[in-house]
């Protein structure tokens, strides 16, 4: 069975609950869920070993044991092999690249081939699982934070930059709604000084679109940032047919609602793909320990070579060569800051 999309210039989001024959399974009336699982557990699973999988299709979205996987160039809803998951946990993420077979009619997702590159956060205590795969097989991730509304914090991008080191993805930082503001946060120089390339973007009059566009040609990205920074925004500007829903974000908290509930892959004009994912309070980092995480601030683990001790925490050690290049101005305070409050989390 395949859920069939209209032709159109560009690519428009599809609400999970757009086609009749298939909301009852996102539903949250209980009656209704089980009736629509009945179909799901009466296919026999037959899970494809990673390293034999031959990938025809592409995760766009997915919930539960749904997903919507790009065949051919048409999104087809399919049903995934209880034997990938566990309970009501996926293992699948938008970009994953998988297998899909058809049983009886019914496409099922048997396999997922091994991911080249991932963006991962540490899962909510709730979940099942430890490691929640925000995106995979990305080749960008574009860090997306406001200036104002909410106002730019530098210790989240950190936390991006190291993300995405451990994860094989080259970060770039759009810094939007900058027609909020003058100038830059001066924050901002530090992490240029570090070679990140910086987009200084507004979704409301355009300011950097066409360069953002441009160094996302050809590539498979993922916009991430907190809530209310405006990725939604942002890509609705790079293709204006998208009509992707956004919200405003309050003035008295500076926070903004989720609009974007689940992570999925949007086809813009020029070769672009990018996978949308919602907003994030929190970023908890995954695969990286308290003793590793200087590994993941450049400047740091550059002067660390010349501290005393091999196995200095560059906190309360004496003869530390990170804190005096801290006093020496050669280390930036909010990026030193920023490593120690990191560090804290992760111990």
């Amino acid at each position: 069975m395949k859920s069939r999309r209209k032709k159109q210039k560009g690519v428009r989001a599809r609400d999970w609950s757009e086609a009749e024959k298939y909301d009852t399974a996102f539903t949250h009336d209980r009656a209704k869920h089980r009736k629509a699982q009945a179909g799901y557990v009466s296919i026999p699973s037959n899970v494809i070993p990673p390293e034999k999988v031959e990938p025809n299709g592409l995760v766009v979205s997915h919930s539960g044991h749904w997903a919507f996987v790009s065949i051919d160039g048409e999104e087809v809803l399919c049903v995934i092999d209880e034997g990938l998951g566990e309970g009501r946990v996926s293992v699948l993420a938008p970009g994953d690249e998988v297998q899909v077979e058809f049983v009886e009619g019914q496409p099922v997702v048997r396999g997922v081939a091994p991911r080249r590159t991932k963006l991962s956060r540490l899962a909510h205590e709730q979940a099942r699982v430890q490691e929640q795969v925000i995106a995979a097989n990305v080749d960008i991730l574009v860090i997306v934070s406001s200036v104002v509304q909410p106002r730019f914090k530098p210790g989240l991008v950190d936390r991006y930059l190291a993300t995405a080191s451990v994860g094989g993805v080259e970060p770039v930082l759009a810094l939007n709604k900058m027609d909020l503001v003058e100038e830059e946060p001066a924050a901002v120089a530090g992490f240029r000084e570090l070679g990140l390339r910086v987009f200084d973007t507004s979704a409301v009059t355009g300011r950097g679109i066409e360069e953002l566009r441009g160094a996302l040609e050809g590539k498979l990205a993922v916009m991430s940032g907190q809530s209310g920074v405006g990725k939604t925004s942002l890509l609705n500007a790079m293709d204006p047919s998208l009509e992707l829903a956004t919200q405003e974000v309050s003035t008295l908290t500076e926070k903004g609602k989720h609009t974007t509930s689940a992570g999925r892959l949007y086809r813009l004009e020029g070769d672009i793909r990018v996978i949308d994912t919602p907003g994030i309070r929190q970023l908890g980092l995954w695969g990286i320990s308290h003793e590793e995480i200087a590994f993941y601030f450049p400047e740091i683990a550059e002067l660390a070579e010349g501290c005393r001790f091999r196995n200095c925490t560059h906190i309360h050690e004496p003869d530390c060569a990170v804190r005096e290049g801290v006093e020496a101005g050669k280390i930036s305070r909010l990026r030193y800051n920023s490593y120690r409050h990191i560090r804290e989390s992760l111990e």
